[in-house]
This record gives C-alpha cells, sequence and structure tokens, in this order.
C-alpha cells in the first residue's frame, strides 16, 4: 500500500480500465441501458399512481421497487458514464463515500421491500377473510417507511465509523465505491468496521431470507388445496416475486462476499463481473417482469401507454396544422 503522505484526498476507481478498450461502445451500451431503466420503472410507477384500481398494497410495493430502482441506478450510471467519457478514473473521497451510502442503502431497501412482499402476498394467501384489515396501503406505506428508516440507519452508522479511519491506498478494484472496498484502503484497525457490517448484513439477510422462504412456503402449501384457477394465480404470483427476488439476491450475495475472500488474489476483472449484475439487472428484470406477468398491471400499462400514445398524436397534428396556417 501507499504512504498515507501519497494517499491525498481522492480514490482511483481501478475497474474503469477494464471498461476503456471500448469505451465510447461502452458508453452507449450502459447509457441504452440506464434509459431503459429510467424509462420502464417511471411507467410502472407513474402507471400505478395514475390508475386508483391499482392503490393496493402489492402494487404500492412495486411502485416502490420501482423508485428503488431509478434509486439506486441514479447513484451508479451518471457517475460511471461520466468518468468513461472523460477518461477519468479518479474521485474524491467525500464522493466516493456519498456513492458508498447510496448503493448500500439501495441493496439493504431492496431486500427490505422483497420482505414486506412476501409478507404481503402471506397474508393474502394464508388468511384472505382477513387480508383487509391486515394489510392496507397505510401499513404497507408506514412498512416501507420503517425499512427505509432501518436501511439508511445501518448504513450511516457504517459511515461513521468509516469516517473515523485514515487511508493509506487509493487504488479500489471496481467501477464506483462501496463501503468495502474503501476499508481494505485503511491503514488503521478496521475490525469494528469489518464486524458491524459482517454482523449488520448476515443478521439482515438470515432474517429475510428465512421469513421469506417461511412465507413462500405456506403459500404453496396452501395453493395445494386450493381449487385449480385459484391455485394457478397464486402460483404465478409466487413465481414472479421468487424471479424478481432470486436476481436481486444474486448479485447481492457476490457483492458481499467478494471482500470475504481474499481479495489479493481476485483480478480487477473478477471484482467488475461479480458486482455489475446487482446495478444491470435487477433495475432492469423487476419492472418488465412484473409488468408482463401481473395482469392487471400489464393492462393497465397497456391502456395509459395507448392514450399517452393517441395525446402525443393529437398534440403533434394540432402542432403541423398550427403551422401550416402560419
Amino acid at each position: 500500500m501507499e504512504n498515507r503522505s501519497t494517499a491525498g484526498s481522492t480514490f482511483v476507481l481501478l475497474g474503469l480500465a477494464e471498461l476503456e478498450g471500448l469505451r465510447y461502445l461502452n458508453c452507449v451500451l450502459l447509457s441504452i441501458t440506464y434509459l431503459c431503466i429510467l424509462v420502464l420503472n417511471i411507467i410502472i410507477a407513474s402507471v400505478v399512481l395514475a390508475e386508483r384500481s391499482l392503490h393496493e398494497p402489492m402494487y404500492v410495493l412495486i411502485c416502490n421497487l420501482a423508485f428503488n430502482g431509478i434509486f439506486g441506478s441514479t447513484s451508479f450510471y451518471p457517475v460511471l458514464l461520466k468518468d468513461l467519457w472523460t477518461s477519468s478514473k479518479i474521485i474524491s473521497q467525500g464522493g466516493c463515500l456519498a456513492q458508498s451510502v447510496c448503493v448500500t442503502a439501495y441493496g439493504h431497501f431492496e431486500i427490505l421491500t422483497f420482505t414486506i412482499m412476501a409478507y404481503d402476498r402471506f397474508l393474502a394467501v394464508c388468511h384472505p377473510l382477513h387480508y383487509v384489515n391486515l394489510m392496507s396501503n397505510t401499513k404497507a406505506i408506514r412498512l416501507l417507511m420503517e425499512c427505509l428508516l432501518v436501511s439508511f440507519t445501518i448504513v450511516l452508522v457504517a459511515f461513521a465509523l468509516t469516517m473515523t479511519l485514515s487511508f493509506c491506498g487509493t487504488e479500489i478494484k471496481n467501477i464506483f465505491c462501496d463501503n468495502q472496498g474503501i476499508l481494505v484502503l485503511a491503514c488503521t484497525n478496521t475490525s469494528m468496521n469489518s464486524t458491524f457490517g459482517a454482523v449488520s448484513t448476515i443478521l439482515m439477510l438470515s432474517s429475510t431470507i428465512s421469513f421469506i422462504v417461511f412465507s413462500y412456503g405456506r403459500i404453496y402449501i396452501v395453493c395445494l388445496r386450493l381449487s385449480k384457477e385459484s391455485r394457478q394465480k397464486a402460483m404465478h404470483t409466487l413465481f414472479t416475486h421468487l424471479i424478481n427476488f432470486s436476481v436481486f439476491l444474486f448479485g447481492y450475495l457476490f457483492l458481499f462476499i467478494r471482500y470475504r475472500m481474499d481479495s489479493s488474489i481476485l483480478s480487477v476483472r473478477f471484482h467488475v463481473g461479480l458486482s455489475l449484475p446487482t446495478f444491470l439487472i435487477p433495475p432492469l428484470v423487476n419492472p418488465l417482469v412484473f409488468g408482463v406477468r401481473t395482469k392487471a398491471l400489464k393492462s393497465k400499462i397497456v391502456y395509459h401507454l395507448k392514450r399517452w400514445m393517441h395525446m402525443h398524436s393529437k398534440l403533434t397534428h394540432c402542432t403541423e396544422q398550427k403551422n401550416t396556417m402560419e
């Protein structure tokens, strides 16, 4: 590691060198991906907010996933695109720590939202007669606010612990900043930071995954006793949620384990390859899967898209007529 006197107040993102070979192509591909993420998630959120028939807990939670996908992607893609376009690998310590807070909060809030969705489906399938009393839009929003508070509390404690460190190194083996990537650069004792990060993440993962497995396990058992039509409907929803949760968990676990491995033997390319799926796949897959597999939401999306296209067509026609008259 470098001496602290040479570390300065900036970090170097080594992972950007892995993308520089095809810099302009990568810029185009990443820009298209980010634009698709924004458009798809904005469509989902706009339709849910605009359509009163979708003002139900399940759709409130899907809408929250859309907003969280926009938040997580925006904390990652714009900075990456700017750095690629300008061939810059330098990021300030303040900017690095801020990005670390955002991407970590995004991950925590995502998995907690999936947990609330499992709870919502558990109540809907296993306690249908009491569902209206047990779950409402107000309760769903309250649970989301509590989960958001938990997410940012964990992240801010980790951030506060990181702020007490002195850094001797500057090189981060990735294309973005995360807390573990910053900790390996410290020249002071990071045992408290590592312990807090490991314990908080393990507790969150074990509790949320256990609850999700329990909820969907009970749903599956109840589905076996339902009529064929009701069973197919419940299983369709179950698999839709499991697909999205599994895709997110795949990337989340990779982010967690890669610095628990021997970092010295892992190449920069390996770190980049394990990190990209978290920001590339879930924000893109969530709106696609929910938008296609959730029938009520799909029909409303199609309706609103046709309506928006019709309004745009009328506006264009009126503009053309006005220009012709002038």
